[in-house]
């Protein structure tokens, strides 16, 4: 039986000096085989078309789409009362957010959409006895990662399709916080965020998974040039531009 490793990228948000940072690492090491994205490329960072270029500059990757794709696509804009993660509909602060989703997708335009309407919500491969899929938090929803609970059921079920496989991994983004979790043969995976880490270390991260012969989880933190970030949303001012300063600042929500 084989082996085989990903890297995985997730939760970048038009944060093009992360992505060029998570890039060179992947590039300079040799134990690569498949690099997979798992959502949320863009809004809430300065630079969604170097972003999308540096994406589609990808050899043989995989992509799945994050929410925040689907409200580029849906118009969340357009919508009299915006429905994003549970937030009040009158809420200042997620006005401010739905503009910059308007904002993102004027400067991507037609590729952009284009690029979003390509990804599916979720990736599964089997390599030897494992199972492993990927997506931004569930394949149902793309708000909420599953409970363990919820990966137990989803485990059992496929365990009645594919009898032969003895280990099951879930890997997710959209938490922007590490997690992991394992029960018998099932593990949750969450590297936190590659451009918008939220867990206190401004340092981007990146997943390697290695399944089949081994199983092996490493996620690697990685400084870049935040204060270029941090300059370019001042120069552009997308909205909600400062609360994502001080973001990438702390590496935590600020919305005060």
């Amino acid at each position: 039986m084989s082996s085989k490793t990903f890297a995985i990228l997730t939760d970048i948000h038009s944060n093009i000096f992360a992505l060029e940072g998570a890039l060179s690492i992947i590039k300079n090491r040799k134990d690569v085989d498949q690099l997979i994205c798992i959502g949320d490329y863009f809004a809430l960072g300065p630079d969604p078309v170097a972003t999308i270029k540096a994406l589609k500059s990808i050899p043989n990757c995989i992509f799945t789409k994050g929410n925040h794709e689907r409200y580029l696509l849906e118009k969340i804009w357009n919508d009299e009362k915006p429905d994003l993660e549970g937030m009040h509909p009158d809420d200042p602060i997620l006005a401010e957010i739905v503009q910059n989703e308007k904002w993102t997708a004027n400067q991507i335009g037609s590729e952009g959409v284009e690029f979003c309407k390509s990804l599916d919500i979720s990736y599964r491969e089997i390599v030897g006895t494992t199972l492993v899929e990927f997506t931004h938090a569930w394949y149902e929803r793309d708000e909420q990662p599953p409970t363990m609970e919820e990966a137990i059921n989803w485990r059992n079920n496929l365990q009645d399709k594919y009898p032969e496989i003895k280990q099951f991994i879930f890997v997710h983004g959209h938490l922007h916080v590490p997690r992991e979790e394992s029960i018998e043969n099932l593990t949750i995976l969450c590297q936190g965020a590659t451009g918008l880490p939220f867990d206190e270390d401004q340092r981007g991260a990146i997943g390697f998974l290695t399944v089949g012969d081994s199983f092996k989880w490493d996620v690697v933190r990685f400084e870049y040039n935040q204060k270029s970030t941090i300059d370019l949303l001042e120069k552009r001012q997308p909205p909600f531009y400062k609360n994502l300063q001080n973001t990438v600042r702390y590496a935590a929500i600020k919305n005060d």
